[in-house]
């Protein structure tokens, strides 16, 4: 870079700001790349496009010769210092796509900081014609388009306007730290060796999880962290090897005090940053509802479309599937469709084959409704009183067509749940510009394994059972999970947990619950997860030592920036709102990480690879 444009630098003004109360006659000089050329013939116009936005920069041959021939050189997304004077457009050449459509800079003197070669993928804001496989192999580029850069402006806004609301509340950001020993999360621990301790490993964090509660006891009393986590699990469109949250603890806190504040930070900073109105009276819907109701535990309820209970009706029938299914201790439930009769036979065996192959579900019957009644294969099995009770429990009119699903309860659940959001998408019953938010409460503290039939934490083994069902644990917890009589078993697997869930149109964006903060009940607790004494002594140690210092009553919450971001841009997935994110295969296209390394550095880590060499 030469001298002068180097101390031109210092005098730059972002170019998206520019309008026409900056025409002063006097130089300006803006800097960016090239985004659009023409050459008119003795004149060449060059849109330069910066974070700020686009400004109309004009060569003319009537000012300087010699500049439009250097300007003549210029090719996109080359980087360029312009320095000349603002002027106002004529009426008649007024861009109001653009902010700064009223104003164009006359060039005086040009400086070309870097050439730029042709770019890969189109970069114009309207075009996704590219593959993100290469939009993400070229991230650098991907970056500069219209709507990467406004994802990254939103993110930076809404974090800052979440730091802002914490600061206000008394809360200190405190750094936990990254590499610790591996504990329980639900996924898999990323793992790092230790060079300087042989054979030991450190684990990169899934969550700040027992650390911030080390935080409460050490009389932090409010904390928060955006903090990075890392979860080796496989992914999907709203999930990443390593993303952000927004962590947060509290002591002396109660369940309706941590959900009240935390839904001012989040709809607050939802309406400063996006613009959402969602209405402050978000409802609480508990774990059993949701389930019974949406099947599953994060609903969305933009819309209806609610699951039937019909295992008593199947008694009315002579359907023996039905009948089957309820007597081995499944569930039958049905989901009626509005204008759902309109599907073709095809489009049924298509939705059969789907439910059959991603939920295991054993079929999928159905009944269309028109006006003489029902009209499907299972209404030969349907004496008329019961077609009339169906019809009527369920509110279906004319057009309208009735799903069935009868399995075991998780089948059932898993197969309404999905066919419910197909079918609210395929007939436009979802409202694609409304927000609707609400907490899911009362969730079962254990869930039964399938394979080993033992309990296993259905959040985390901190979470705190509700004080009512705190005496239960405690009495169970005195045994091990194999020496619980089936009666036990019912009884410990009704217990509820102080746990609470931010779910936004059918996302859960946020989860947290009130920790255990005695350590005769965390121990418990642990036992009954089949993780002995010493085993839990090994693993936890240190915050059992610390729940016997002085532990004070808290809990907190998380909340997924990534998902956050997604929702409130309409994102079809987080990898479209973080800067650097991985392929489904947990790949970085850009930099080819994980990559192997050499021996070498192997042998520093006491490491030896048995993976085979392609």
């Amino acid at each position: 870079m030469k001298q002068g444009a180097a101390a031109a630098l210092f005098h730059r003004v972002e170019c998206g700001n520019l309008s026409v109360k900056d025409v002063t006659g006097q130089p300006i000089t803006v800097a960016g790349w090239v985004y659009r050329y023409r050459n008119q013939g003795g004149v060449i116009f060059v849109d330069l496009r910066e974070r700020s936005g686009v400004l109309q920069i004009v060569f003319d041959l009537a000012v300087d010769k010699m500049l439009l021939e250097q300007a003549d050189s210029l090719r996109s997304e080359d980087v360029i210092l312009v320095t000349g004077i603002l002027r106002a457009r004529a009426k008649e050449a007024v861009n109001p796509k653009l902010s700064t459509g009223e104003v164009e800079l006359l060039a005086q003197e040009l400086s070309i900081l870097s050439k730029a070669k042709p770019s890969p993928i189109p970069l114009d804001e309207h075009d996704d014609e590219a593959s993100e496989d290469l939009r993400l192999k070229y991230r650098f580029l991907d970056l500069r388009r219209a709507p990467m850069q406004q994802a990254l402006a939103a993110r930076h806004r809404f974090i800052s306007n979440i730091r802002n609301f914490l600061d206000k509340n008394g809360f200190w950001e405190v750094e936990t730290p990254i590499l610790n020993k591996s504990t329980p999360e639900g996924a898999r621990d990323f793992l790092v060796p230790s060079r300087l301790n042989p054979g030991a490993f450190y684990a990169l964090p899934q969550s700040p999880q027992i650390f911030k509660q080390i935080l409460m006891i050490g009389q932090v009393e409010r904390y928060y962290q955006i903090a990075r986590c890392f979860r080796d699990e496989d992914l999907r469109k709203d999930r990443q090897p390593e993303f952000t949250q927004i962590d947060i603890e509290m002591s002396f806190i109660s369940q309706p005090m941590i959900m009240e504040l935390m839904e001012k930070m989040i709809l607050g900073a939802l309406r400063d940053v996006f613009s959402l109105d969602i209405p402050n009276n978000i409802p609480r819907m508990t774990y059993h509802d949701a389930m019974e109701n949406y099947g599953n535990d994060k609903p969305d309820i933009r819309f209806g479309m609610k699951l039937i209970e019909l295992g008593d009706w199947a008694q009315m029938t002579e359907f023996q599937v039905f009948k089957k299914a309820l007597a081995s201790g499944g569930r039958l439930k049905g989901l009626c469709v509005p204008g759902g009769a309109a599907l073709s036979r095809k489009d049924i065996e298509d939705l059969t084959a789907w439910v059959m192959q991603d939920f295991k579900a054993k079929g999928l019957a159905w009944a269309k409704i028109s006006e003489s009644g029902l009209e499907s294969v299972v209404a030969k099995f349907l004496p008329e009183v019961a077609q009339q009770e169906l019809i009527k429990r369920c509110h279906a009119k004319a057009g309208d067509i009735i799903f069935f699903a009868g399995d075991t309860a998780d089948i059932v659940f898993a197969t309404l749940s999905a066919l419910r959001l197909k079918m609210g998408e395929r007939f436009n019953l979802i409202p694609q510009d409304q927000y609707r938010a609400l907490w899911v409460v009362d969730f079962p503290l254990f869930e039964r394994d399938k394979d080993s039939g033992l309990p296993t934490s259905l959040h985390h083994p901190f979470t705190s059972p509700v004080p009512e069902d705190i005496e239960t644990v405690l009495t169970l917890g005195a045994k091990s999970p194999q020496e619980l009589t089936a009666e036990e078993m019912q009884r410990l697997l009704a217990v509820k947990s102080n746990a609470y869930d931010f779910v936004l149109n059918g996302v859960e964006i946020g989860g947290g619950s009130i920790r255990i903060h005695e350590t005769k009940l965390q121990s418990a607790v642990f036992r009954l997860l089949n993780i002995s004494d010493a085993e839990a002594q090994s693993r936890f140690g240190f915050l059992l030592s610390a729940l016997q210092y002085g532990a004070p009553p808290h809990g907190g919450i998380a909340f997924g920036v990534d998902r956050i971001l997604m929702l409130a841009l309409k994102r079809f997935s987080i990898r479209d709102v973080m800067a650097f994110p991985k392929t489904q295969k947990g790949q970085c296209l850009m930099s080819d990480a994980p990559s192997t390394v050499d021996e070498l550095q192997l042998r520093e880590l006491y490491l030896k690879s048995v993976a085979r060499k392609t």
